[in-house]
């Protein structure tokens, strides 16, 4: 009779020495998981949907206070900022503005080409990339618990994109386009700033709904443990 040879157990896993110890995996890990989540062809999309909703609420009819035209603009790139995050947020604004300068019809009251960017809106043109990105690396790091919670935290992150950057670049822009001093060019704008937060408050609503629906399409970007938060998330999205 022979004696069977001894096995050697498996090497532990990541995942499996996280459940068993407790903890969280190498931020080496974090980034294989992240990176595995991440699909170019859903970002590409994303983007090119993100940009489609910003020239849409830009081209809906708008009411002219002075220079500047009150459109949905502010809710559409804030809202990316908040659902896209950092880089896809800024890519989707990006090309929204590169779209409307080739020539498509996609800035507020139809105007395309070059001349919006001389004009005294050019300032909240060329914010609305760096706002959503600003938001969107807000959003990222903001811990995913209970529901008001993470709408106010949002919302707040929101105010970072507009009033903050939106409305900081654009009274510059008055101020160096519109032939208006920095004190004209900020009452100027005064006017659109309540508008403006109750546009914030929606899109914090609406982005808090779409990460709870859609838990994976947002990384949490916060410490280690958003890999093991993210892991039952990714793979119930793949299911």
């Amino acid at each position: 009779m022979t004696e069977n040879a001894p096995t050697t157990p498996p090497a532990p896993t990541a995942a499996t020495a996280a459940e068993t110890t407790g903890t969280a995996p190498a931020a080496g890990e974090d980034r294989i998981l992240r990176r595995a989540r991440r699909n170019p062809g859903t970002d590409i999309a994303l983007i090119a949907v993100f940009a489609a909703l910003i020239a849409v609420c830009a081209i809906l009819p708008a009411i002219y206070v002075g220079p500047v035209p009150f459109t949905l603009q502010t809710f559409a790139v804030v809202l990316t900022g908040m659902v896209l995050g950092t880089r896809r947020g800024f890519l989707a604004a990006l090309l929204y503005l590169a779209v409307g300068a080739i020539g498509l019809p996609v800035f507020a009251g139809g105007a395309a080409g070059l001349a919006p960017f001389a004009g005294p809106t050019v300032g909240y043109l060329i914010s609305f990339p760096f706002a959503a990105a600003a938001t969107g690396f807000i959003v990222e790091r903001i811990p995913r618990r209970g529901v008001f919670a993470t709408g106010l935290l949002i919302f707040l992150a929101g105010l970072v994109g507009s009033p903050l950057i939106n409305h900081g670049l654009g009274i510059l822009g008055l101020a160096w386009r519109g032939g208006m001093t920095l004190g004209q060019a900020t009452l100027a704008d005064l006017v659109f700033v309540p508008a403006d937060l109750v546009k914030v408050l929606l899109a914090a609503i609406v982005a808090t709904a779409v990460h709870r629906a859609f838990p994976g399409l947002l990384p949490y970007r916060g410490g280690r443990a958003a890999a093991r938060t993210e892991a039952p998330a990714a793979e119930a999205a793949g299911a």
